[in-house]
């Protein structure tokens, strides 16, 4: 390369070779998306086998898609600061507290008699200040990522600390519960037997996919993943980028809030804690690279589908839900073994 190039003249060749790479990894991305759905029938067909009375029941299958969503919009969350090469430790306690913000409106604000407009009123409001709440924990994350240069490690370590310990002074410890019947419905009722809650899972997955495929925003997120430094001398503002997707983690942990809310009518400080490693393993399980720019959302939302056929077979066999949690870990071992060793034999010897 030549020394005395302009780095805007530089930067655009490492743009081009960002690309470049982006379709290659978007080819190799089709055949490890194959590789899960294989993965999912072969697991399919062994709990059919292990279990041929209780499993290939509509029962079970609406069981998976009821556990799903909130796992799945959570993973979501920490997809797209994975994609930018970064990463929010703080997608639970983001929930929690959101969660707990509108539970403290909708029991102790709210009074207890309000009904018709009322209550839609109210309702409006807790969504409102929950989804604010989450827009600007997002904010000063990506505000301290972005502009200040903090490693996205030690800024989501810090926000889920502060936001964790202020969740459970705020609730002093103890649980909220006890929500409107509308708000209930969103995980409890169903359309011809699908829970709403899936559908709601289904569509975020659609549009964060087509986000992040068919915008300019997508693209951007997915350059600054690949090479920060070269797409910032290519004209992007990697600052706004960031920023946005903090914001937008935030925004899907809100949605995450609501419906852990209305599946289990209470909010805690502690709820969901074990989610947060379980959604990077799902990210990194459905394709999507750590050290971000490269992956795909149905391979995340494949891959979601695997973990819940697991934990629901060993729940349909009677096995502790923490072995569950040893074969998720065994799972992700064995596909980054495959994967690797795969690759190796493309290359063939050296």
């Amino acid at each position: 390369m030549d020394s005395s190039a302009p780095p805007g003249r530089t930067a655009v060749g490492d743009v081009g070779a960002i690309l470049n790479q982006a379709v290659a990894m978007l080819r190799r991305g089709s055949s490890s998306l194959t590789g899960l759905l294989v993965l999912e029938l072969c697991l399919i067909a062994l709990f059919w086998a292990l279990l041929p009375d209780s499993f290939p029941q509509v029962s079970t299958l609406q069981a998976i898609m009821f556990q799903l969503p909130e796992l799945g919009i959570l993973s979501l969350a920490m997809a797209i600061p994975l994609l930018s090469g970064g990463l929010n430790l703080a997608t639970v306690a983001t929930t929690n507290q959101a969660a707990l913000l509108m539970a403290w409106m909708l029991t102790i604000v709210m009074p207890p008699d309000a009904g018709g407009v009322g209550l839609a009123l109210w309702i409006a409001l807790s969504l409102a200040l929950g989804l604010a709440l989450c827009v600007l924990i997002g904010l000063a994350t990506g505000i301290l990522i972005a502009v200040a240069g903090v490693h996205p490690i030690l800024v989501t370590l810090g926000t889920m600390t502060m936001v964790s310990g202020f969740s459970v002074y705020f609730s002093r410890g103890t649980t909220l519960s006890g929500f409107p019947e509308p708000l209930l419905r969103l995980a409890n009722d169903t359309v011809f037997g699908v829970p709403l809650s899936f559908l709601l899972f289904v569509a975020l997955a659609i549009l964060v996919h087509v986000l992040l495929t068919r915008t300019a925003l997508g693209v951007r997120i997915h350059m600054s993943g690949s090479n920060l430094e070269a797409t910032r001398f290519s004209g992007v503002d990697t600052r706004r980028v960031l920023i946005t997707v903090y914001v937008l983690s935030s925004v899907l942990c809100w949605v995450g809030a609501l419906v852990m809310m209305s599946r289990f009518n209470s909010a805690s400080a502690a709820y969901a804690e074990s989610y947060l490693l379980i959604t990077i393993l799902a990210a990194i399980l459905g394709g999507i690279d750590p050290y971000g720019g490269f992956g795909r959302i149905a391979g995340l939302a494949v891959a979601l589908c695997v973990l819940q056929t697991i934990a629901s077979g060993f729940n349909l066999l009677g096995l502790s839900p923490y072995l569950s949690l040893t074969i998720w870990g065994v799972t992700l071992l064995a596909v980054m073994g495959v994967k690797r060793l795969a690759r190796a034999l493309l290359r063939g010897p050296a």
